[in-house]
């Protein structure tokens, strides 16, 4: 049964990633923690995103979203009964976005516009199991990240052209949660918080010049230009996870995972004073998960999972120019002795959006009809 779950709640983060919430790709899920003894396990996989529509003139934007692949280590190690720890490396925030250019037969008011944001997280964790069935867990979380984005197109007026580098740049945040667990019938809840992480960078800003009066005395300046420090905050989050077995061999499981994204916010000193604004203004997300997994034989199990992340407000950042999404995922997972291989593909329907520039918020593009494929592969080895 704990087979079935491990495989199946992998391949929830393997097989499934891409633009939920914001810019998450993976639900940093500590699922590893659960595992029997020493354990270790290395993922890989791809999406490819289709995300293209209309702009407010009526030329296609072309596809705006690029195809991503991802990999994943972690290593969880049993040191009595009661006290584990483990050590996990992922990929769980990131973005390519790019509009093609109107003369490569783009959007004439997004067209040049683009994103690209990479980031790799390192978690320390510790967990200990009271004899009680109740457990806690904690541990140090700590991020790499950069970014580049690129304004341009007819619906940024004035400050078409700019763009905004940020360098590489470390923050480190917690993470901390318990969990309950029924071994007799395979239960098990958990409850698990990702504080903020706070990224200092090192930010170049160009763009074109501005003229601060209109046609006047004063000529246009390089006010856009510059260098400074900029704070991006990844956002906190608490995910509640749950598994039970209903039958025999036949486990049910899924997980509610709330993301505060509104704290995600990207204000580069010279663009936030030009303008009065900032470059990303996203909603907080709730996503949820749940799914089934069947042992079939004593080496094939499988599982499918359906997952539902809500609509928000239409009118979206076109850096992440979706909208909710519907999604399922289904799962092989071969086990032979001590090795578990997990393959699954997801396929997943990516809610409309409107993305939108200025103040007032003014529609620039439908955005309709769009989806995603994910294909990924876990290998886990147990000693």
């Amino acid at each position: 049964m704990k087979k079935i779950l491990t495989g199946g709640a992998v391949l929830l983060i393997s097989a499934s990633p891409m633009v939920a919430g914001g810019i998450e790709r993976a639900p940093q899920s500590l699922s590893i923690l659960f595992e029997e003894g020493n354990y270790a396990e290395l993922s890989f996989g791809g999406a490819d995103p289709t995300v293209e529509g209309t702009d407010s003139l009526g030329f296609d934007t072309g596809d705006v979203a690029q195809g991503y692949g991802f990999v994943g280590l972690a290593y969880k190690h049993q040191f009595t009964d009661n006290l584990s720890a483990a050590f996990i490396m992922e990929q769980p925030f990131g973005a390519d976005i790019l509009y093609p250019a109107a003369a490569e037969g783009g959007s004439v008011l997004l067209g040049g516009t683009r994103a690209q944001v990479d980031s790799t997280t390192f978690t320390a964790l510790g967990r200990y199991r009271f004899d009680n069935n109740f457990s806690i867990h904690g541990g140090i979380r700590a991020s790499k990240a950069n970014g580049l984005v690129t304004l341009d197109g007819l619906a940024y007026g004035p400050v078409a052209g700019y763009s905004v580098d940020l360098d590489d740049a470390w923050g480190v945040g917690y993470v901390i949660g318990a969990a309950y667990e029924i071994p007799e019938i395979a239960a098990r809840v958990s409850l698990t918080y990702n504080s903020s992480v706070d990224h200092d960078f090192d930010t170049v800003e160009t763009g074109p010049l501005i003229d601060p009066d209109g046609p006047g005395a004063i000529p246009a300046l390089p006010l856009l230009n510059g260098t400074s420090t900029t704070t991006v905050k990844t956002p906190q989050s608490v995910t509640l996870e749950g598994q039970t077995g209903i039958a025999e061999g036949t486990l049910l499981f899924g997980s509610i995972r709330w993301v505060k994204w509104s704290e995600f916010r990207v204000d580069p000193v010279n663009f936030t004073t030009v303008t009065g604004g900032g470059l990303v203004d996203l909603e907080n997300s709730t996503t949820y998960t749940i799914g089934l997994g069947r042992k079939f034989t004593e080496n094939w199990s499988g599982s499918a999972a359906f997952t539902y992340e809500p609509t928000g407000d239409d009118l979206v950042s076109p850096l992440a120019p979706t909208n909710g999404r519907k999604g399922i995922t289904l799962a092989a997972i071969y086990t032979m002795d001590n090795m578990k291989i997990t393959t699954g593909i997801n396929y997943s329907r990516l809610g409309d959006a409107r993305p939108e520039t200025g103040t007032p918020d003014t529609e620039r593009a439908r955005m309709e009809d769009n989806d995603l494929w994910g294909i990924g592969v876990r290998i886990g080895y147990s000693f």
